[in-house]
């Protein structure tokens, strides 16, 4: 491969921002029966349960929603998408719709960095 610039080897860059769900997702053109072609993103896998680094298990309550676990545990209520991939359902208001049950709040893994079976930020005060 020739490359005429640095730049050039780089990718694509993404649409979405890198905490976002689709970050890195390919895009593709679908072509609808009368010729138009519509812009759309490739299925988003989700990743793997065992591969994500648990930070806390959270005893659902009344009033519960992933938005506000997210902002709580994440830090931002925009990640409430990586408590759903952490706990896989077809609905993510499955998750909290019924108090008592556990979820698991988690970061996708490999999480650069991380030792295995430790949590970001363990240790620290």
């Amino acid at each position: 491969m020739t490359v005429d610039h640095p730049l050039d080897a780089l990718p694509a860059p993404s649409p979405y921002p890198l905490t976002s769900r689709y970050h890195g997702v390919p895009v593709t053109v679908h072509t609808e029966p009368d010729g138009r072609q519509v812009p759309c993103l490739k299925r988003r896998l989700l990743p793997r349960p065992d591969g994500a680094t648990p930070l806390a298990e959270h005893v659902v309550g009344t009033g519960d929603r992933l938005d506000l676990l997210a902002h709580r545990y994440l830090g931002s209520a925009d990640q409430w998408w990586r408590i759903a991939d952490a706990d896989p359902v077809l609905d993510p208001r499955e998750l909290t719709a019924t108090p008592g049950r556990r979820i698991v709040i988690a970061l996708p893994g490999p999480f650069p960095g991380a030792l295995p079976g430790s949590a970001p930020g363990a240790g620290r005060a």
